[in-house]
C-alpha cells in the first residue's frame, strides 16, 4: 500500500506546483468550486490514480465558456461508485 500511496503523491506533484507556481500568474477562469486543479488532487487522494485521472480529466472538459459551472465537489460525482472505507487491519 506504500507504493501506491507514493504513486498518489507522484502524479499529485505536478499539480501542486502548478498550483504554486503557475495558477497565481494567471487570472482566474475556472467556473467550478472547487477549482479544476484542487478537484483533481482530491480525486487523485480519494479514488487513486487511474480513476482520479478520469474524474479530472472530465472536469477540466467540462470547464468550459458554455458550462454554468458552480459547486461540484469530488464526492457528488456520479462515474465511479464510492470506495468502501479502508479496514487497518
Amino acid at each position: 500500500m506504500i507504493v501506491l500511496r507514493l504513486l498518489r503523491e507522484i502524479v499529485v506533484a505536478p499539480i501542486r506546483l502548478y498550483q504554486r507556481v503557475i495558477s497565481p500568474a494567471l487570472p482566474q477562469s475556472c467556473r467550478y468550486e472547487p477549482s479544476c486543479s484542487h478537484y483533481a488532487v482530491e480525486s487523485v487522494r480519494t479514488y487513486g490514480v487511474l480513476r482520479g485521472l478520469v474524474l479530472a480529466t472530465w472536469r477540466i472538459l467540462r470547464c468550459n465558456p458554455w458550462s454554468d459551472g458552480g459547486y461540484d465537489p469530488v464526492a457528488a460525482q456520479r462515474l465511479f461508485r464510492p470506495r468502501p472505507p479502508a479496514s487497518s487491519s
